[in-house]
């Protein structure tokens, strides 16, 4: 079982992918453009605002917000990442502050936009961009791919697990690496497939093809799959309770998509992201800077409710929530695939 302590990595460039995130805020010292009339905006990623994951969350955030402020926003979906740069533009033009940008993929357009708009305070969720007037937010995914993976190889009767990535980057690689940790720590011989969708930003939104992946692995034994494809993800939930084994969602609560045949889900509380950027912006205390959210922050968790407790063991919930815990305290570390591209086993 490898599981080694975190590294830092300075940033590198106007965007850079942290190879392992801090938790808390890297930030100035004194809040940016302290002003409570705010015009906020969204710009989800590709996939849709209701792909039932990443976006939808942020969605949910945004809801949440109007609903307790008052306070209305707009948004904008990408059918492609070309449309990134206008969007952002178009927005921060008309006087939305802040823009919130859901996505790696919008970095590169972040870096372009935002120091046209100086007084603009734009946040991006799952990449860092270095700018004057960006809160980047992060999250360190494999802290909760760990958990679900060892809850997978402790439901699984085949000792064979899967899981499918939508776009093959990074950022998804941490999350199944920590996904194979977390099994072999509660079983060193389980046997974890692993499948990508694609190489660009479809991968995100091909629910067949997730579809056709899982069957695969199925067909190679797999009883658990875990989804991170976003949109795509819709497919492999559906493939796996059509063959009567169990699905893992990611992103939101996807539990009851199928209930009883969803084994539980890693959440990324990219609501929470949304919802704190937006409050704080009203109330003042916005900063520019890195917010780093895990396991003990509430950005990362596992999802335990009426739709999966039955298929809950006592064993795997004290399981799940003793990791958790020791994660928390540091007395497990997990190694994170953004330090060295690796993935020891």
């Amino acid at each position: 079982m490898c599981i080694r302590d975190r590294q830092r990595k300075p940033l590198l460039g106007a965007i850079a992918v942290l190879s392992a995130f801090l938790p808390g805020i890297i930030a100035t010292s004194s809040p940016l453009f302290a002003d409570e009339t705010i015009k906020p905006a969204v710009v989800y990623s590709t996939g849709g605002k209701f792909d039932g994951a990443f976006n939808q969350s942020a969605f949910t955030g945004a809801e949440k917000f109007k609903t307790d402020t008052g306070i209305d926003y707009r948004e904008f979906e990408l059918r492609n990442d070309t449309q990134s740069q206008q969007a952002i533009g178009t927005f921060a033009r008309d006087g939305h502050d802040p823009v919130v940008v859901i996505g790696f993929q919008q970095a590169s357009a972040l870096v372009e936009v935002a120091p046209e708009f100086p007084e603009t305070r734009f946040v991006i969720v799952d990449m860092v961009v270095d700018q004057p007037n960006v809160l980047s937010v992060v999250f360190r995914e494999h802290e909760g791919s760990f958990i679900v993976g060892m809850l997978a190889a402790m439901a699984s009767n085949s000792n064979t697990i899967g899981a499918v990535g939508g776009m093959d980057i990074p950022l998804i690689r941490r999350m199944t690496c920590g996904y194979q940790l977390g099994a072999h720590y509660v079983k060193s011989d389980a046997n974890v497939l692993v499948n990508f969708v694609g190489t660009t930003g479809a991968a995100w939104n091909d629910p067949i093809r997730g579809g056709e992946l899982t069957k695969t692995q199925i067909g190679k034994g797999a009883d658990v799959v875990l989804q991170l494809a976003g949109g795509t993800g819709i497919g492999v939930l559906q493939a796996a309770s059509d063959a009567k084994i169990l699905g893992i969602g990611s992103d939101a609560n996807q539990n009851g998509l199928h209930p009883g045949q969803v084994l539980t889900s890693m959440v990324k509380h990219v609501d929470v992201a949304v919802y704190e950027a937006f409050k704080a912006a009203r109330e003042g205390n916005w900063q520019p800077g890195i917010k780093s959210l895990g396991l003990a922050e509430g950005g990362i968790d596992w999802a335990l409710d009426e739709n999966n407790r039955d298929l809950m063991t006592d064993d795997m919930e004290v399981a799940a929530k003793q990791a958790k815990a020791d994660i928390i305290s540091g007395k497990i570390t997990i190694h994170d695939y953004m330090i060295d591209n690796t993935c020891p086993n």
